[in-house]
């Protein structure tokens, strides 16, 4: 027990040298942020002197990976909003009435004429003018149902049609809905940290909260407005045929359109086709570029799917206004000058280059599928964030302090030996971390605090052991021996149920709950191995080279 063989020896000392190698960024934390920051602006932007000098503030040839502090360390914004869910049913009824009229159509001899009537927006009623062909009518749109692809909907199909006298009534399954949610909240979910992603802030919460809500905290960002602006356009792109352009908000649009003010033209409103003929769920790229007059605009490309549809549409309707939609306001109404078969095309508008921008990026990361309500918001100031980390410290430094005083009390030696494991364990530790590109937050330096407790857990365990040994008149080398060969069953029981709990903790718990149970996780596997392996490969250097005919702990 007391021999270890040099390959062993060589790599417990390696994977300790191998942690504090990586941990050193993080005790020159704002040096090598810049350093990395300027890092990545160069790959971007090209070199500058600035950028120059900053990147040079830190070795390239030394690790640069850094622990990067949470909301509630670095201040920033957070955020907590629902998805509107309801919006979604809307849109797809409305996106489903061409489809039912393009299907009705070759039955007018059995159906007669086919009228879309004013319904509620979470439904389509179809009114047929012979209703001995109702029977027909449903067994044609009734084909257009399509199975639901969720083990909560099989067997169901996305839509149900009935009919009233001779009214036809198309809405959504309850099992589509349920589905439809769910894909509603996991599509906002990802396009919010797709667009928070581009604007490039550190290690943002996305997660999921509850059936339609979703938490939102950035780290470093100027105030929950600010987020706000970046996350809360829908940006929902349309292009739909013009009907008509008037200056009354309240006129009748007519079955099947509807009336959109001009984004350009205030007091002007188009009455727009409800049916869009493509949405920005077709484009595949949208970049900031200059019209030809040099005035800021936004080139876009629609996939193929969109590409056949547009140009179809501009062959067929050369001389007739196409609006250009975005969340609900018409940004442009060109006229059709020719055919555009190529899929792609440019937004013109009153826009700055800042909003060509901005609207580029939304675009590219795709429109929200549902509008968001915000329901909390809130701004945690970088002061605040200074406060939590001095408070942290303190309260690190109090307890390293008070640990080390009692380990070198209560077991001398030994216990220098202990508090030695016990610093290389908190290096390993920020190694980890930074390894991992892990958030620390203000729960998870009440973790370290907690492992620093902990860790000399498995050393007090052994060495009680070997004072026991050493009272029934067993030589110094037998009883570390059978010290740490008794102990290990505690120590192993003891930290495996700990570390099931934070386990637990981080697949149950979002946000500061699982930055706790990272830091407590990650403290057990690294306090065991420095109990286990580095203390005893120090007592049993210690040994050979000093022979002792008895020990004291």
């Amino acid at each position: 027990m007391l021999q270890f063989e040099l390959w062993k020896k060589v790599l417990i000392w390696s994977v300790c040298a191998v942690g504090l190698w990586l941990a050193l960024p993080n005790a020159f934390y704002t040096r090598v942020e810049q350093h990395n920051d300027a890092v990545a602006a160069i790959e971007v932007q090209g070199q500058t002197d600035a950028l120059g000098a900053e990147a040079a503030q830190w070795p390239n040839w030394m690790p640069s990976a850094l622990v990067n502090l949470g909301l509630d360390l670095r201040g920033g914004a957070h955020l907590l909003a629902e998805v509107k869910v309801t919006d979604v049913y809307e849109s797809r009824m409305q996106a489903m009435w061409p489809e039912i009229r393009d299907r009705l159509r070759p039955e007018r001899a059995t159906i007669g004429t086919v009228r879309l009537q004013p319904s509620d927006p979470q439904e389509i009623r179809v009114k047929i003018s012979q209703p001995d062909g109702m029977v027909r009518a449903l067994e044609v749109v009734r084909e257009l149902a399509r199975p639901i692809q969720t083990l909560t909907g099989v067997g169901a199909t996305d839509i149900e049609v009935r009919g009233e006298g001779d009214v036809l009534i198309v809405t959504l399954s309850e099992a589509e809905r349920l589905a439809s949610d769910d894909r509603t909240v996991r599509q906002s979910l990802e396009i919010i940290r797709r667009r928070i992603d581009e604007v490039g802030t550190r290690e943002p919460t996305i997660q999921r909260q509850g059936k339609d809500r979703i938490l939102i905290q950035v780290p470093g960002i100027g105030s929950a407005s600010e987020l706000k602006r970046i996350i809360g356009t829908t940006a929902q792109l349309t292009f739909q045929p013009v009907v008509g352009r008037g200056s009354d908000a309240n006129a009748n649009p007519g079955v099947g359109n509807m009336i959109v003010p001009s984004l350009d033209e205030p007091g002007a409103y188009y009455t727009l086709e409800s049916a869009p003929v493509v949405t920005g769920e077709e484009l595949v790229d949208a970049q900031p570029a200059f019209d030809q007059n040099g005035r800021p605009a936004v080139n876009f490309r629609f996939n193929t799917s969109g590409a056949r549809k547009f140009g179809d549409y501009t062959l067929e309707n050369i001389g007739s206004p196409f609006a250009i939609v975005l969340d609900d306001e018409v940004i442009s109404a060109p006229v059709i000058q020719s055919h555009i078969p190529g899929g792609s095309g440019i937004i013109t508008g009153n826009f700055t280059v800042e909003e060509s921008t901005n609207l580029a990026v939304l675009l590219r990361a795709g429109a929200l599928p549902a509008g968001l309500e915000f329901l909390e918001e809130r701004t945690i100031g970088p002061e605040l964030g200074q406060d939590s980390i001095e408070a942290g410290k303190i309260a690190t430094i109090v307890a390293f302090a008070a640990v080390l005083i009692f380990m070198a009390l209560s077991y001398g030696l030994f216990g220098l030996f202990a508090n030695v494991a016990l610093i290389l364990n908190i290096g390993l530790i920020f190694g980890l971390l930074s390894l991992i590109g892990a958030t620390l937050t203000l729960p998870g330096i009440a973790g370290i605090v907690l492992t620093v407790g902990m860790a000399v857990d498995a050393n007090v365990l052994v060495f009680e052991r070997i004072r026991e040994e050493l009272k029934t008149s067993r030589g110094p080398a037998r009883a570390i021996e059978l010290g740490y060969e008794k102990a290990l069953s505690a120590i192993l029981d003891a930290n495996i149920t700990t570390f099931i709990t934070a386990v637990i903790l981080f697949a149950m718990g979002s946000g500061p709950v699982r930055g706790f149970a990272i830091t407590l996780g990650l403290g057990i596997m690294t306090s065991v191995f420095t109990a286990i392996y580095v203390t005893r490969l120090i007592i049993v250097t210690w040994y050979d080279r000093r022979r002792p005919k008895t020990i004291e702990v």
